[in-house]
């Protein structure tokens, strides 16, 4: 097999969560409030949706555009409260907006409680993979 790379390839810039691609992980525990403070700058408007969180009483900071909040506007910044509580396990944050869903995103680690144990046998070792 013969591999020809092309010299005029485009490249274009894509937004990212401090500088890292996939963004940093969010590691918590069960029942826990997170506040993540968003500053946006880039050239568009977004926002975070907080996947598989449930987040009771607290729709406003779920993160669909136009549906539970308006986009986090160009050179500004907006603080997520992020309610959790039964959820256990790894989840994911992304953006819901337009192309950013792309490439903001990242891993949520939702520990167990201070107080209790996994529901299944404690790892050995761990992991994040995104895919």
């Amino acid at each position: 097999a013969r591999v020809k790379f092309y010299e005029d390839v485009q490249h274009n810039d894509i937004v990212v969560v401090n500088d890292s691609y996939p963004g940093p992980e969010i590691r918590v525990r069960r029942g826990d409030t997170v506040f993540v403070n968003v500053h946006n700058q880039g050239n568009d408007g977004f926002t975070i949706h907080w996947h598989g969180v449930k987040q009771p009483r607290n729709p406003w900071f779920d993160g669909p555009e136009f549906i539970t909040q308006c986009p986090i506007q160009p050179g500004t910044n907006f603080t997520y409260k992020v309610v959790l509580s039964g959820e256990i396990g790894t989840l994911w944050w992304h953006a819901h907006s337009d192309w950013t869903r792309g490439s903001v995103h990242g891993a949520i680690v939702i520990l167990p409680a201070q107080d209790e144990t996994y529901p299944f046998p404690t790892p050995d070792t761990e992991q994040t993979i995104i895919l």
